[in-house]
């Protein structure tokens, strides 16, 4: 079956974050919507028909994960990214931000050192300073046209530091970098012998673009399982987001047994029916549209970079290996960071994220989402000449 991501849908007056807070965030409701990670795509027709059945049968009670729900994502693991699992080494967590949340009052104390690697999502550094951790900067280096993380730097910081936790983005956001298995394999290694947790948010694991294979962190070692609790969701890449369907994956039994103490008395370890039932059927029916959609994606990244190149070169794409952001380098506009907003929204007339949110590194930058239809983001470069020609 071919798909059409290609249609536009409105999605206005749905309660959509990214369509329905640009008046309250921005200042102008009247703006092209690129900024939240989420796509404009409909979710995968299975899915969709999943809940369909399950809305029809009326009655929404107490529930309990069917039998498959767990087993979908054993073999969806495997099948996908190679990486063998055991059903009780998976629990559902009601986000990714919040089961990052939950870890760090877990493992972590008032005052204790977690590790990031900015530029980076920005709830990695401002989730454990909400909760009075200390959070230090690891910063990645930008190197020809992409980013590679500094082994040096970290550690010299673990030789000075005693540090509780490192936040690692696997794949990347916003860079889109696929980490290799070298480089997830060192970072064990550092990690391990300094006795640091490895917390893998791999969110956008299952959208790495045609060429490109994301390697969980915890697979490509000992000594990697041993240290890590990872964090997955069908979320970003089914455009399932408001259901809330994560996932941690914990095979070290200590760690797995802290976590749960946590979580099951405040019965956060319970999903929903609809929860179950999207990721159930995403797994298990919805592999050929989301290669199908990746396929878009990068239809959408080559178009932005070929555009890039022939008519706003003084702003040029960091090229993702995973996910449908596109991280922009507007150094050469020679604009100070709310000058390169300013001339995003105020004369472009786009809503894009701030490349400064995402900490040490960020300034001069902006955040891309691809994730939509090719004719608005036509459109939406456009604007983006116009404004910077003008």
């Amino acid at each position: 079956m071919k798909y059409n991501f290609d249609e536009i849908i409105d999605r206005s007056l749905t309660g959509s974050v990214k369509q329905d807070k640009l008046k309250t965030l921005y200042g102008d409701a009247d703006l092209i919507p690129l900024w939240v990670a989420d796509t404009d795509f409909k979710s995968a027709p299975a899915i969709i028909e999943a809940l369909q059945k399950r809305v029809e049968h009326g009655i929404f009670g107490y529930t309990i994960p069917p039998e498959n729900y767990l087993s979908s994502i054993v073999r969806w693991l495997k099948k996908r990214h190679g990486w063998e699992v055991l059903k009780e080494q998976i629990n559902f967590v009601p986000g990714v931000v919040k089961g990052i949340a939950f870890a760090v009052d877990v493992f972590t104390e008032t005052g204790d050192n977690i590790i990031i690697q900015p530029p980076v999502y920005h709830p990695f550094r401002l989730v454990p300073t909400a909760l009075n951790r200390n959070v230090i900067n690891n910063p990645l280096i930008l190197e020809n046209g992409q980013y590679r993380m500094d082994f040096d730097g970290l550690r010299d910081i673990l030789s000075q530091q005693t540090c509780k936790i490192f936040i690692l983005c696997n794949p990347h956001n916003p860079g889109g970098r696929v980490w290799s298995g070298a480089e997830l394999r060192e970072l064990a290694e550092i990690c391990y012998d300094h006795g640091v947790m490895v917390l893998s948010d791999e969110i956008h694991a299952d959208m790495a673009l045609p060429g490109f294979s994301h390697i969980p962190f915890a697979s490509v070692s000992a000594k990697a399982e041993e240290i890590s609790l990872t964090l997955m969701a069908p979320s970003k890449s089914f455009n399932v987001a408001g259901i809330v369907s994560s996932f941690s994956v914990i095979p070290n039994k200590k760690i797995r047994e802290q976590y749960l103490a946590y979580l099951e008395p405040r019965e956060l370890s319970q999903g929903t029916i609809f929860a179950y039932t999207a990721t159930t059927a995403a797994y298990e029916e919805g592999e050929e549209w989301l290669d199908q959609m990746n396929e878009y994606v990068q239809g959408n990244v080559d178009f932005v970079d070929n555009y890039l190149k022939e008519h706003i070169p003084q702003i040029k794409a960091i090229l993702p290996e995973a996910s449908f952001l596109v991280w922009l380098d507007c150094r050469a506009l020679n604009l100070s960071q709310p000058e390169l907003v300013s001339l995003f929204v105020k004369k472009a007339h786009l809503a894009l994220n701030d490349g400064a949110i995402f900490g040490q590194g960020g300034e001069g930058f902006m955040r891309l989402n691809v994730g939509t239809a090719r004719s608005v983001l036509e459109k939406a470069l456009k604007n983006l000449k116009i404004a910077v020609d003008g």
